[in-house]
């Protein structure tokens, strides 16, 4: 009898090599990194190391697939940056690779807050997280501004209970359930110096740098076109010179920001059509923004930078 015979005529044993590259091709994550590129300007080295990152799931596929000898990766990661520098949008791509690879069953983003984890009185913050860990099971757990769990100079804070939670759901379910921390640099480290416990689960920190000048100018005129809007050229050269001037201002959140001002200033055009407008109004003129719709800023007469409001 042969060998085949004797294990039912089927070779189970497992493959002598694994071609990297096609199964880059096709699981997908070729597919995640080229939205990556094409939907955010910008973040060469956020795009660099979620490749890296790719890769590495890739080869411990691989791994799994030879019959080497692996432990299952941590994924648990910490996203670091200033607002409106896209982590949201990068941590949605993140779950759509690690479900196409396997490491996670559903691939859907639950992103949440302090207030979605923690409660306002005694009991009320265990059924509070065990519910949205419940509802992010299969999938990625986003913590947006993660550093407010913590509250040292509070010691009767319910927010303890729910890091407890979370810390244990972390190490013990990993391989069904990926956590991403998210929020300022200098506060996380911060939490992270208070909270060990995090630290040792995170395996991947990605620094989100802000956006260039020029790279915000770039996304307005992307949010713009979604929207079939355009600038002309005055207002183009107009909404350069408020970017310049807005980041020097309080409260400036990158791409945030810019998506603000481009509301404020499609609101002002519309006002400015119907002010001014005798007759028909044709489609270039509905979809274009000048320059006094921009101009009209509250940023160009110097009065935001004595207050706390936002900008107009």
């Amino acid at each position: 009898m042969t060998d085949g015979e004797l294990t039912g005529g089927e070779d189970s044993s497992p493959p002598e090599a694994v071609d990297l590259r096609s199964a880059f091709e096709s699981s997908g994550v070729k597919e995640i990194l080229e939205e990556l590129d094409r939907e955010l300007v910008g973040l060469v080295p956020v795009k660099r190391r979620i490749r890296e990152i790719a890769a590495l799931l890739l080869v411990e596929r691989a791994r799994r697939e030879l019959g080497l000898s692996h432990e299952p990766p941590t994924l648990h990661m910490s996203f670091t940056g200033n607002p409106g520098t896209g982590k949201t949008t990068v941590a949605g791509k993140m779950a759509d690779l690690l479900h196409r690879l396997g490491y996670i069953r559903r691939g859907h983003l639950v992103s949440v807050t302090r207030d979605d984890l923690v409660g306002q009185y005694i009991g009320h913050t265990a059924p509070k997280t065990k519910e949205i860990l419940k509802k992010a099971m299969g999938g990625v757990l986003f913590i947006d501004e993660a550093y407010y769990l913590y509250r040292a100079e509070n010691e009767r804070d319910y927010g303890q209970e729910a890091i407890e939670i979370l810390l244990q759901v972390m190490e013990n379910q990993r391989d069904d359930l990926v956590v991403i921390l998210a929020g300022y640099a200098d506060r996380m480290e911060t939490f992270f110096t208070a909270n060990p416990g995090f630290r040792s689960r995170i395996a991947h920190h990605v620094d989100f740098p802000d956006y260039s000048d020029e790279e915000l100018l770039e996304i307005a005129e992307t949010m713009l076109a979604r929207q079939s809007y355009r600038l002309s050229d005055e207002a183009a050269e107009a909404l350069q010179r408020y970017i310049g001037l807005r980041r020097a201002q309080p409260h400036f959140a990158n791409a945030r920001s810019i998506r603000n001002a481009l509301d404020r200033a499609r609101l002002r055009q519309a006002n400015r059509l119907f002010e001014t407008s005798t007759g028909p109004v044709d489609a270039r003129a509905l979809s274009t923004l000048e320059a006094p719709d921009i101009l009209a800023s509250r940023v160009f007469q110097g009065n935001a930078s004595g207050g706390g409001g936002t900008p107009g």
